[in-house]
């Protein structure tokens, strides 16, 4: 997150010998002022609904006619008067610019040598100064985006201009130069702070993201999942049969729809007496049954409370982190890589698919709609390094929603530097474009840069599901517009997986009880892989599975973006939009069947085919699919 600095620490010397040139020494003003506006504008800090350009002329007018009085006995330092100003005008940073550059408002020479000349030669005239800035601050709105307290945030600066009356001039510039130096180093620290985790490829990525030398995904852990199981097993006495057979006795699925009926009616009373019976059963490192119902009772909180707008936001930032790094989802995404192989066979069937089309290519083009970090493409990229029939260069279109602030597109970004980095250790010629859109369906095909002469693939994850599907219509539905999107691109091959869920009904009880079957076999998936006290299994937990809960269940309307649908719906949205599926071939289903087996994953996890799709389940639960289409 950046940091404002208000402060601008200006090496400038009291000694009238420095400022022969007024006119240089006034440029020199401005362009201190100038970049501490740019400083604030990329912070946090947005300009005033209120600004009265008015009264701020007003204000500086008091602030000339008290410098004219004091002409004769002041001696101020030149950086403390714009310091004052950055003070009392906050961040009307169009208002100031524009009022320095005013006409009758410019600083002639002599004022230029009084303004260097006349700060805090005695008591009397600073005092003098700040009855003026209180005279002058009457006209100024009463806002509190107008003020920055520098006394308060900076209070060594405070100390530093006491000390600083009455000293040599040559020791004051030098401290000032020493403090220019810190606050650069701490300014460029600051700006770039959440980009050095994030790009550099450490140990931790590799062990992620690569291959084995059997070609193989890193899907364990620090030991083995076998070892995980073992432990658990030995760890069940007769204290936790006990346990599990007390849990088993509350039935957390029918309080949960007992407590969703009565938010649905309005009966506030009785969803709360539900609520806190709930609450006393339930807990976040419990066993299966008790973190579900305890993801779910936060989510029922929200929406009792207040179903959009800031009481969600702050339930979401209750549960989750502010702060995400590349480094912290890969610790999350390494632990699920470890308990299920969902996303690993989501990929190798993807990179099966793609590189069937792209043999002996000179250029492969892959559009990735909602590449987020491009966790998966780091395996194609050292995987195809291998291959003599594999394409000779790569293309990667990034899409993703922007990130908030002022850097949209840093994130993706990142992710291709990343990309990047990965191809020159393989030897793998790359090019990388990134593409920032809250709306998907309105991204034109001239910005994606096809080529002729190129396999074009693309990959849309499972992002999909966030897609808007309220009205049903299909010209104004974009979820279908993605699709058309697709379509109009002629890629020569179109992979898409899906979160095959039934809880996009737009009725909120039919909703909820498919949500619960759903997260119900996720959360019984942890609880059967890894052990209950796994951080990052806690952590997944709350931040991934609790936010996605809270915004089927908390949000209506286009706060919702959490909606899945199961994979004939997809099938039928896919065909309508021009396409025609590939067959799933025999061999590979098998194929995937023994590579779990080798991997060591639980017994319960199912790999089928059915329709077409490669289907992924827990228990006889189908939850994840992907297909292969090409068009018509």
């Amino acid at each position: 997150m950046d940091h404002n600095f208000s402060e601008s620490l200006i090496g400038f010397d009291a000694n009238p010998s420095y400022l022969s040139d007024p006119v240089e020494d006034q440029n020199t003003l401005l362009k201190y002022v100038s970049e501490i506006l740019m400083e604030e504008s990329n912070g946090d800090y947005k300009q005033s609904m209120f600004y009265d350009s008015l009264a701020l002329r007003k204000t500086e007018e008091m602030f000339q006619q008290v410098i004219e009085e004091d002409s004769q006995n002041q001696s101020f330092s030149a950086d403390s008067i714009i310091t004052t100003s950055c003070s009392c005008a906050g961040d009307a940073s169009g208002s100031i610019v524009e009022s320095v550059h005013s006409p009758d408002l410019l600083i002639g020479p002599a004022v230029d040598e009084i303004v260097v000349k006349s700060m805090f030669s005695d008591a009397d005239s600073a005092l003098q100064f700040r009855k003026g800035v209180e005279e002058a601050s009457k006209f100024l709105p009463n806002s509190d985006q107008w003020l920055i307290n520098l006394e308060t945030d900076r209070p060594e600066r405070r100390d530093f201009v006491k000390e600083g009356m009455g000293l040599d001039p040559l020791r004051v510039k030098r401290s000032h130069e020493r403090e220019v130096i810190d606050f650069e180093e701490v300014r460029n620290s600051k700006q770039f702070a959440t980009n050095v985790e994030d790009e550099k490829i450490t140990e931790v990525f590799d062990k992620v993201l690569l291959l084995d030398s059997e070609c193989d995904p890193p899907t364990l852990l620090d030991g083995t999942i076998q070892d995980i199981r073992s432990n658990k097993q030995e760890g069940k006495g007769k204290k936790e049969k006990k346990k599990k057979k007390k849990s088993q006795v509350v039935d957390f699925r029918t309080l949960l729809t007992l407590c969703a009926q009565a938010i649905s009616t309005g009966d506030k009373t009785t969803a709360l007496d539900l609520l806190m019976q709930i609450r006393q059963q339930s807990s976040p490192i419990g066993d299966a049954g008790q973190r579900l119902a305890h993801c779910f009772a936060n989510a029922l909180e929200a929406r009792l409370e207040g179903s959009t707008g800031p009481m969600i936001q702050t339930y979401y930032n209750a549960i989750t982190s502010l702060k995400e790094t590349a480094s912290d989802t890969l610790k999350a995404y390494r632990v699920y890589l470890s308990s299920s192989p969902f996303v690993t066979l989501m990929y190798f069937f993807s990179f099966r698919m793609i590189l069937d089309k792209s043999k002996d290519a000179s250029v492969l083009h892959i559009v990735d709609f909602g590449i987020l970090y491009g966790f998966q493409w780091p395996m194609f990229i050292q995987y195809i390094s291998r291959r003599q029939d594999a394409p000779r260069k790569l293309r990667i279109t990034g899409i993703e929603l922007p990130q908030r602030g002022f850097r949209p597109t840093e994130r993706i970004e990142e992710t291709g530097r990343r990309l990047a980095e990965y191809c020159k250790r393989f030897n793998v010629p790359f090019e990388y474009k990134a593409i920032a859109s809250q709306h998907w369906e309105t991204i034109r095909i001239e910005d994606l840069d096809i080529r002729p002469n190129e396999v074009l693939a693309v990959t849309a994850g499972v992002r999909l599901k966030n897609l808007q599907d309220e009205t049903g219509s299909e010209e104004n539905c974009p979820r279908d517009a993605v699709l058309k999107l697709i379509r109009n691109m002629n890629p020569n091959v179109f992979i898409h997986s899906i979160v095959n869920g039934s809880f996009n009904a737009p009725f909120f009880i039919s909703r909820f009880k498919e949500a619960v079957y759903h997260y119900s076999a996720l959360f019984d998936m942890f609880d059967s892989t890894l052990p209950r006290d796994n951080e990052e299994r806690i952590r997944f937990e709350r931040e991934f599975y609790g936010r996605e809960a809270m915004n089927v269940i908390a949000c209506e309307e286009a706060d919702r973006v959490e909606r899945p649908e199961t994979y004939r719906q997809w099938q039928v949205r896919t065909v309508r939009a021009g396409f025609r599926q590939e067959p799933i071939r025999a061999d590979m289903v098998e194929l995937f069947r023994e590579r779990l087996k080798k991997w060591g994953y639980h017994k319960d996890f199912v790999v089928d085919e059915n329709s077409k799709w490669l289907l992924q389940g827990w228990k006889g639960r189908t939850l994840y699919a992907s297909s292969c289409w090409v068009p018509v």
